[in-house]
């Protein structure tokens, strides 16, 4: 039985890093005042007509802390590309000189940052949900064992290892957005 609920605490932990790595994803793409080509990484662009991503057309790069830069593998795509960066309701006008597409980056305003601490804390909810479910799954998973025979005492020391699985990677959720709203924050 105990091979059975170290697997249990095993696949528990499997799917809360992907919860984490999921959250670390998302919270990349919110943007805190300086420019990096991760900005542009959700940019899709209308390739021939099928929907592909910005990486996959184009040179994405940045000059300063302020500056990306895209360069097409194809001239003929640029206005396609600033189509498709307009189009995903970044906030960024992209400037166009007929070699590469410029993109400044504005400071954040104090609302904006304020938003954008929103969206950093609306993500993290998600992940903990996910962290949750898991949790859920586990405890079905240890009463499914405890049908099968595991003795009581065996159980409810397995449903109290998979809550201090649960608070350590709700801990880390915590972390990871602190930071990120310091990140934010920090003008």
């Amino acid at each position: 039985m105990t091979e059975e609920l170290q697997m249990i605490y095993d696949e528990l932990k499997s799917s809360n890093n992907r919860s984490i790595s999921h959250l670390d994803a998302e919270l990349i793409k919110i943007r805190a005042g300086k420019a990096t080509p991760s900005m542009l990484s959700s940019v899709m662009v209308d390739y021939y007509g099928s929907p592909t991503p910005i990486q996959q057309v184009a040179n994405v790069s940045t000059v300063d802390a302020r500056t990306i830069t895209v360069q097409p593998w194809e001239k003929n795509m640029l206005n396609e590309i600033a189509k498709g960066i307009i189009n995903s309701n970044l906030g960024f006008a992209p400037q166009n000189n007929g070699e590469v597409l410029i993109i400044s980056v504005p400071p954040l305003t104090e609302e904006r940052r304020r938003d954008l601490v929103k969206r950093a804390k609306a993500e993290s909810e998600h992940a903990k949900v996910g962290v949750r479910n898991n949790r859920k799954d586990a405890l079905d998973m240890v009463k499914d064992l405890k049908s099968e025979g595991l003795s009581e005492d065996m159980s409810k020391d397995a449903e109290s290892e998979i809550q201090n699985i649960t608070n350590a990677f709700v801990k880390k959720v915590e972390d990871l957005v602190e930071l990120k709203e310091k990140d934010i924050m920090t003008i």
